[in-house]
């Protein structure tokens, strides 16, 4: 399918473009360490988001300690330096089947579209690294930028709703990634843009899956959550933003 059958939907949903603001700055040589790192990071935060999912509402402690054993390396090389990100390959696997505690309201469909989803984004994680390698670009601690807990902040407070909101969040960072690297792809080099590209066909199943959960979840129809939340992102992407990251908003100042 070409990418641009995948990025119709998105484009769709989203109600908003990317600046074009944005993109001059994302695409300047000077800004390259920033968008690769906090691209590593995003990564990371997705598999970490997921896991949470999975641990919070489906699963018991045997496969919840399975789950935190199986982000273990990855975390430790963020958070502690520790370990070879070259190793990291061999250790994105889970070490046994996770399967919905018996009081679990939401069951193996939560599981198995998040384990499929935190497997992608730490093989993602892993190709950025591959990346910053060949680039040179080494790993730097950085802060968070508005976008994700401006988003968290309107999530409710009360279950199911709460989960559900979670989901919907879940779906628009997940489609605004998606459409940020089909945005950058056609000004960075042949390597990077080819991995823009290649990104695209699973960063758009994940933005489907959560709303697909969100709507098997919600006891309603979660139209106007979604709305609500696509203003949200709207007003995050297209308002002016002091802190220059992948989903920054219009910067202030140019870098």
């Amino acid at each position: 399918m070409p990418h641009s059958q995948l990025l119709e939907p998105i484009n769709n949903f989203l109600l908003c473009t990317t600046p074009e603001q944005w993109v001059e700055q994302a695409i300047k040589k000077e800004n390259l360490s920033v968008i690769l790192i906090d691209h590593l990071i995003c990564e990371l935060k997705a598999a970490q988001s997921a896991m949470f999912l999975i641990r919070k509402y489906a699963v018991d402690k045997e496969g919840s300690d399975a789950l935190l054993e199986w982000l273990k390396p990855f975390e430790a090389l963020i958070y502690k330096r520790e370990g070879n990100w070259r190793d990291l390959a061999a250790k994105n696997k889970l070490t046994k089947s996770i399967i919905p505690k018996s009081s679990s309201q939401y069951g193996q469909g939560l599981i198995d579209k998040m384990v499929l989803l935190i497997k992608e984004e730490l093989h993602h994680f892993y190709q950025v690294l591959e990346i910053m390698d060949e680039y040179g670009v080494e790993y730097q601690s950085i802060t968070p930028c508005r976008y994700a807990k401006g988003m968290l902040r309107h999530v409710k407070t009360f279950e199911p709703d709460a989960l559900v909101d979670k989901l919907i969040v879940g779906a628009y960072i997940e489609a605004r990634s998606c459409e940020r690297f089909a945005k950058l792809a056609p000004h960075v080099d042949k390597r990077l843009g080819d991995f823009y590209i290649s990104l695209l066909r699973s960063e758009a199943r994940h933005y489907q899956d959560y709303l697909t959960l969100a709507q098997e979840i919600a006891d309603f129809d979660i139209t106007e959550r979604v709305n609500f939340f696509g203003e949200k992102e709207k007003e995050l992407i297209s308002t002016t933003d002091t802190d220059f990251k992948f989903h920054s908003g219009v910067p202030t100042v140019s870098n």
